[in-house]
């Protein structure tokens, strides 16, 4: 499994995370909530290996990622936040040189890149430079670039961003099955609707602490709430949002 254990990362001495555990057995889905601010996207640099932590570690089945670093990242599939490219290659040469990187052979590489294009309807775009791509084409690249080696463990972080509906609602189920095949799934995003959907867990962070960390029917028994919405509300808001609302209109008329 995929541990966190007491991961903290300080700046200047003050904690953007503080302290956090939770682990992701093969099959699980771990939502990471929390409110802008809260330490979502530095446990995401840590757990990919691209921050190290001040204090605490990650580990993979019982090891530390430190022990052999270049070869858990061989394992993991990630999507980030931005969908920061290389603009002047196409799409296919973006996907090459990541196959490439990942050590993927040859004829296997060009017939998962050409099939994988085919299903995210970007073959036809192949050729074009990334510069020429939406926001959408491009995150459908990233998700190409981390699902095309079949790695273990996987990474979103707000996947999401910029895919119209039927391309969001086609991830949603892709998610859900990955997870059914006994992937590691770490997924970091603020659509509660679609995390109450296919996460098997939650992990809710405020201000780089843990606040909740449970599965998703039992954190809605615990706070006898109706939705996942509600229940984030209930440990994130500290103002009632009704009460804010009005304050804001009333702001606006002064």
């Amino acid at each position: 499994m995929l541990e966190a254990r007491g991961l903290t990362k300080c700046y200047a001495g003050i904690p953007a995370v503080d302290n956090v555990s939770f682990s992701i057995r093969p099959g699980e889905i771990l939502g990471y909530l929390g409110p802008n601010g809260s330490g979502k996207s530095t446990t995401v640099k840590m757990i990919t290996g691209l921050l190290e932590p001040t204090r605490g570690e990650v580990l993979l089945h019982g090891q530390s990622i430190k022990n052999d670093l270049m070869a858990y990242k061989k394992r993991l599939g990630y999507v980030p936040e931005e969908a920061l490219l290389y603009p002047y290659l196409s799409g296919w040469e973006y996907l090459e040189f990541v196959g490439t990187l990942r050590g993927m052979e040859r004829p296997c590489l060009k017939v998962r890149i050409d099939s994988m294009l085919h299903l995210l309807s970007l073959y036809p775009h192949r050729h074009a430079p990334i510069s020429a791509y939406s926001k959408g084409m491009r995150q459908r690249i990233l998700l190409i670039a981390a699902l095309m080696d079949d790695p273990e463990i996987l990474v979103f972080d707000e996947p999401l961003s910029g895919l119209d509906v039927t391309s969001a609602l086609l991830f949603r189920k892709l998610v859900k099955q990955l997870g059914q095949r006994g992937k590691i799934i770490f997924y970091c995003s603020h659509v509660l609707e679609v995390v109450e959907k296919v996460c098997t867990h939650l992990l809710i962070l405020r201000q780089g602490k843990l606040i909740a960390y449970e599965s998703v029917n039992g954190l809605q028994k615990i706070t006898g709430l109706p939705s996942l919405e509600d229940s984030f509300s209930h440990f994130v808001e500290e103002k009632d949002a009704e009460v804010l609302v009005g304050d804001i209109v009333e702001a606006m008329r002064a």
